[in-house]
């Protein structure tokens, strides 16, 4: 039987292409959003529509998705919705960093309660995240909400390995480098230096190769380097 893949925000940007580098590895691939696309259709995956992480009860559609009938065991849970909205300490908007919080921090977590009883035995969890929620590695501040949400997110990834360790289930938190997305061409002007089919495909890569309950709770580049927290 083929492995169930989840993947969140995959109507567009990384999570479809993720989604379609899932489904060419094998996978019966399960993508979650809040608005289908039509390339997302395209994929010919399973959709579940009107899942948005950023709000409490907004994952019920894939709780009620995954336990059918026929109920679904999920191997790789991909928790890749996230928004951001820059600013700077000149210019900040409270509103828009509370909204970043629901949704790249807290969207993660309610993710995994979504599908928490729904998990293979040895299944695993990649958190998308960026090196912008590293501490160490912050050189220029600006993006006030994009980069305490991430940070906020790479935390919730270390708890959930350690918590998890127990069950089997092994946590990733990955960087998917700066790709070019509609994201980053609207709030920096360019387009990003790799293609998100080439994350997508380092991504998958790290996912299959070097996730496992040893390397559990790395916060890995997507060219397999570790990044410092």
């Amino acid at each position: 039987m083929a492995p169930v893949s989840v993947v969140t925000g995959a109507n567009r940007g990384i999570g479809l292409h993720l989604c379609r580098k899932l489904k060419s590895q094998g996978y019966t691939v399960i993508a979650t959003c809040r608005k289908r696309s039509p390339e997302l259709e395209a994929l010919g995956v399973s959709i579940v529509e009107g899942v948005d992480v950023g709000r409490d009860g907004g994952c019920a559609p894939l709780t009620t998705f995954l336990a059918g009938p026929p109920a679904r065991q999920v191997d790789l849970v991909v928790c890749n919705a996230g928004i951001l909205h820059e600013d700077s300490l000149s210019e900040l908007n409270l509103d828009h960093i509370r909204e970043q919080f629901e949704v790249n921090s807290l969207g993660p977590l309610r993710t995994y309660l979504a599908v928490k009883d729904r998990l293979a035995p040895g299944a695993k969890i990649a958190i998308i995240t960026s090196r912008m929620g590293s501490i160490a590695d912050n050189g220029s501040g600006g993006d006030y909400g994009y980069r305490m949400s991430k940070a906020a997110v790479n935390m919730l990834g270390m708890n959930l390995a350690k918590d998890l360790k127990d069950q089997g289930i092994a946590v990733g938190i990955l960087h998917p480098g700066f790709v070019a997305t509609d994201m980053t061409l609207k709030y920096h002007g360019m387009d990003g230096v790799i293609s998100p089919e080439q994350s997508a495909e380092d991504l998958v890569g790290i996912m299959q190769q070097q996730l496992n309950m040893e390397s559990s709770g790395t916060f890995w580049h997507r060219n397999g380097t570790v990044l410092p927290w």
